[in-house]
């Protein structure tokens, strides 16, 4: 049985996976749908109530039916690299790959309809609050009155995209930011603005779920930083990841949402505060760990590995073949 892989061309996360799964003796195809009809083929059948499926990646060819996991890491735009691109060609090269994969057996990290539902942040901000984590105040407006009284009743504010990275080519990471204390917030009428209240935090909290296995690391603020230096992705930093244990009512709130969403792997951000209370930021269901690995030795890339060969705990993402479109 082959784990398949879909991701693009490079990408170090994925490596560091398909890595521990050549040691374990588990066979890897790993496939950029970018490449579809420019050097990846698909075939499928259905014939007298039965569904083949193949494809053919670098000259191998594969049986849908042996797959025993798909990991959809950070996959490319189906047909973009084909000779003739188009949005018509994506379009029909993105239903038949991901249609077929869905006639299969296999279990996926994570399920394309419960990946595409897990990226929206307002999605994500009530799921954590019907979990039971604690949730900053926040707001996510087109009025700019709106915000100037959500200013009034939370004065110390930051504001990031509702969406996550700007989609130019590559995409670009927007730092989330402090808002000044004199905005008139005039400008929100022109877009959706997400204002949150600030956390004053001691430590940055990463926790890399897969399964039910909890593989938190903190890495503590710098006492001297500049209060306008709230986004970890972006502030100078002073000391390293560290493992960490996590609050058992964290955990249970944190497994209740992977449960809810459906999700076999997701990479929470969260913001401790001076009471040691772990305030939810976001929940990124392709997040990267590799720099958390590399800090904290976890065995993050090794837990991945043994989830996609069928030898961890199932999870929230552990259904197997078609799955209705969440609502």
């Amino acid at each position: 049985m082959t784990v398949l892989i879909l991701t693009s061309e490079e990408d170090v996360t994925a490596d560091m996976v398909v890595l521990r799964l050549g040691e374990a003796g588990v066979p890897v195809v790993r496939l950029d749908p970018a490449d579809l009809t420019n050097g990846v083929a698909l075939s499928g059948e259905y014939v007298r109530g039965a569904c083949r499926g193949h494809l053919s990646v670098g000259g191998r060819l594969v049986s849908m039916d042996g797959l025993r996991s798909v990991w959809v890491r950070r996959p490319g735009t189906p047909a973009a690299r084909a000779a003739q691109p188009s949005a018509w060609l994506t379009e029909e090269s993105s239903q038949a790959l991901y249609g077929m994969l869905r006639c299969g057996d296999a279990r996926w990290m994570n399920h394309p309809d419960a990946a595409r539902r897990a990226r929206h942040k307002p999605w994500q901000l009530g799921l954590a609050q019907r979990s039971g984590l604690a949730v900053p105040a926040t707001l996510i407006t087109t009025f700019p009155q709106a915000a100037r009284e959500f200013a009034e009743r939370f004065p110390d504010l930051v504001v990031k995209p509702v969406s996550g990275a700007h989609p130019q080519e590559p995409p670009r990471s927007v730092p989330t930011s402090r808002v000044a204390p004199d905005t008139d917030f005039t400008a929100v009428a022109y877009g959706p603005t997400l204002l949150q209240r600030r956390i004053a935090k001691r430590a940055d909290i990463r926790l890399t779920v897969v399964g039910d296995t909890l593989l938190a690391a903190r890495k503590p603020a710098d006492p001297d930083a500049h209060p306008d230096d709230v986004d970890v992705r972006f502030a100078p930093s002073i000391s390293p990841w560290l493992p960490a244990d996590v609050p058992p009512r964290v955990a249970e709130g944190v497994l209740r949402y992977m449960a809810d969403a459906e999700l076999a792997y997701g990479a929470f951000d969260f913001a401790e505060d001076a009471d040691g209370v772990w305030w939810f930021l976001e929940c990124n269901q392709s997040g990267q760990f590799g720099f958390v690995e590399m800090d904290t030795g976890q065995p993050i890339a090794a837990t991945i590995a043994q989830w996609l060969a069928g030898r961890g705990s199932t999870g929230g993402g552990g259904a197997r073949g078609e799955r209705g479109t969440p609502s």
